[in-house]
């Protein structure tokens, strides 16, 4: 099933915190933590694992948010957003060379942040490119999730709910126990962007995750509580990736 995007704030004035993770609920999404400590953003990154990090600049402390951001990002591919007041030139400097995927201007305002914080998961859909052309809504993947837009918001669905992906044209209907999601792109990018140890073709139109089989019949697959065709052609390549997964 899918589930908001985690995210946490990393701010020393605790009353900004505060309004941004007010804000950040009133738009939908989760807060993993308020830390106001470049050292404590890194211990709760390690622990929590959030999906995106908003992060103040100007830290107090022996780390500030540039020497917290290389820190993390030495570690993990957790995409990070800066929240700054007046950056000098000298410390702007520094902050480019973290490649931040955006950047918020306090005070805050909740579009601009809700703005900031898609601008940051879109760019996470071209790093690596997975196909020559990418869709400009193409969902990305990391080690255990996959991110989609649903219902003019992005969405976070853990691989292993996935049942299958269904082929429509240009576009592909994620089916999960519980759910259906329209994606803006091609199976042949899903089949490049999933991760081939659990998810394989079993015909033109179907890409399922093998730890989701039921059973499989002579022209079909039961997954789910559902009934999907096979490819005769696919239907031993199939049988010898579940004898061994």
């Amino acid at each position: 099933m899918d589930a908001p995007l985690k995210l946490l704030v990393v701010e020393d004035d605790m009353i900004i915190a505060a309004n941004i993770a007010l804000q950040l609920t009133r738009l939908g999404y989760e807060v993993s933590g308020i830390v106001p400590r470049g050292e404590e953003a890194i211990q709760h990154a390690e622990t929590n694992r959030p999906d995106l990090i908003l992060l103040d600049i100007s830290l107090k402390g022996s780390l500030d948010g540039i020497d917290t951001a290389h820190a993390i990002h030495q570690q993990w591919n957790i995409p990070i957003i800066y929240v700054t007041a007046n950056t000098d030139e000298a410390t702007f400097a520094r902050a480019i060379k973290t490649h931040p995927y955006a950047y918020i201007a306090k005070p805050i305002r909740a579009i601009e942040l809700q703005r900031a914080i898609e601008l940051a998961m879109s760019r996470l859909a071209y790093e690596p490119p997975t196909s020559a052309n990418p869709a400009p809504d193409a969902p990305f993947v990391l080690s255990d999730r996959i991110f989609v837009r649903h219902r003019e918001k992005i969405v976070k669905i853990f691989i292993a709910d996935i049942l299958y992906v269904e082929a429509d044209r240009n576009y592909c209907h994620l089916w999960t126990a519980g759910k259906e999601y329209l994606l803006t792109t091609t199976l042949k990018v899903m089949e490049d962007k999933l991760p081939a140890n659990f998810f394989v073709r079993v015909h033109r139109s179907y890409l399922v995750n093998l730890t989701q089989v039921d059973e499989v019949g002579e022209g079909h697959i039961g997954i789910g509580g559902k009934t999907i065709p096979l490819s005769h052609l696919l239907r031993e390549a199939l049988l010898k990736r579940i004898q061994t997964i």
